[in-house]
Order: C-alpha cells, then sequence, then structure tokens
C-alpha cells in the first residue's frame, strides 16, 4: 500500500494546526455533532471491506464534515475517524502498526482531506461569486459542492489507484457516480436540515450572512 495518502493526510493536519482546530470546540453546540462525527464516520468507511472485492464504493459526508465543523478541526477528525475505520475494516492490521496507520491514512486521504478540500474550495468559491442566500448554501455548498468534489476524487482514484482484481474501470466510474450522487443528495438533505432547525450545528453558516435583514420596528 502506498504511503503518500497517509503522508498527505499528515500534512493536511499539520497545516490545520496554525488555525488551533480546537478552538471550534469552545462553541460548546458543537460538542456532540463532532463526537456524533467521530462514532459515525468509521461506519461509513469501513463498509467498503464488506463489499466484493473491496470496492471503495462508501459515502464519506467528508463535505458535512467542514461545513459542521471547519475544515481545520475536520482534518483532525479525519484522523480519528479513519484510524478507528481501518480497525474496523481489517482488526488484523491493529497487530501491525505500519499496516494500520497505512490503512488509516489511506481512508483519511481519500474519504476525507481529499472529497473535504475540494468541498471546502468549491464552497469558498460559491460564497464569493454567488448571492448570500440560504437556498445558495444549501444547494451550492450543500449539495452541487459535495457531488462535485465526490466525482472528481472518483476520477482521481480510479486514475491512480491498482483496480480491484476483477474490476473494470467503467463500472469503477460508474460507482463513484452513483455514490457521489448519494453523498451530494444526503449532505444537502442534512445541511437543509440543519439550516432550519439546528443552524448552531454549522460552523459555516451565519445568520449575518445568509438571513436578509429584519425590519425596524414600528
Amino acid at each position: 500500500m502506498s504511503p503518500w495518502p497517509a503522508l498527505l493526510a499528515l500534512a493536511a493536519a499539520v497545516l490545520a494546526a496554525p488555525f488551533r482546530p480546537w478552538q471550534a470546540l469552545r462553541r460548546r453546540e458543537l460538542r456532540h455533532p463532532w463526537l456524533a462525527s467521530l462514532v459515525l464516520l468509521p461506519w461509513l468507511w469501513s463498509t467498503a471491506a464488506h463489499l466484493p472485492g473491496g470496492l471503495p464504493l462508501q459515502l464519506s459526508m467528508a463535505s458535512l464534515t467542514v461545513l459542521m465543523l471547519g475544515w481545520p478541526l475536520a482534518c483532525w477528525s479525519w484522523l480519528l475517524a479513519a484510524l478507528a475505520a481501518a480497525w474496523l475494516a481489517q482488526p488484523a492490521v491493529a497487530a501491525d502498526p505500519g499496516a494500520w496507520a497505512s490503512l488509516a491514512g489511506t481512508l483519511a486521504w481519500w474519504n476525507g482531506v481529499l472529497p473535504g478540500t475540494l468541498a471546502l474550495g468549491l464552497g469558498l468559491a460559491t460564497r464569493r461569486w454567488l448571492p448570500a442566500h440560504p437556498m445558495v448554501y444549501i444547494l451550492a455548498r450543500g449539495f452541487a459542492a459535495t457531488l462535485a468534489a465526490m466525482a472528481v476524487t472518483g476520477v482521481l482514484w480510479v486514475a491512480t489507484q491498482p483496480l480491484p482484481p476483477g474490476a473494470e474501470a467503467g463500472s469503477l466510474m460508474l460507482g463513484r457516480w452513483l455514490i457521489a450522487w448519494g453523498d451530494a443528495v444526503a449532505t444537502g438533505m442534512l445541511t437543509a436540515i440543519f439550516v432550519a432547525y439546528r443552524p448552531a450545528w454549522l460552523l459555516t453558516w451565519s445568520d449575518r450572512r445568509y438571513l436578509p435583514p429584519r425590519p425596524p420596528p414600528g
């Protein structure tokens, strides 16, 4: 297994450190969502181990993690989730620290850092060029940015990684495209629900930016 994904994931965590990711957890409203992400992401990321041929078709939810926690804290969270996912996927690797770290790094890079960073960049572009409106936040950042980020990640994976035995590139691309849609739909729906009922769970949301000002009384 190539060491590059693990090194790139660690590099992202190092780059995130100067932003003091732990500061986000001073907001009490984010603590439960953060803990929930550490519980749910490992189960989502370990599902590929139970598919025929180990096809990498699990949901990522990296874009939603960025919207909720911000990119710096999300980077650290992806590493923690990847360590747990590596053990869930292959419990035997826990006996070999090198294999465990390599598998965890691969999961952190392809499921978290790469799609999450791409979604962040696309989200910042929508913030810069599109109107500040709740539907823009939900559809552009929650849905469209997730779909594009996951699709690009899928293309890069198929182009750079050895194909599983018996798998064809076309079938893998189709699977990646369908998973990208699933990730985008799930992220878009959850973003809409959180905007409506739990905006405090979204670190990247701002009432001042996205909601129209209230008319003065009287």
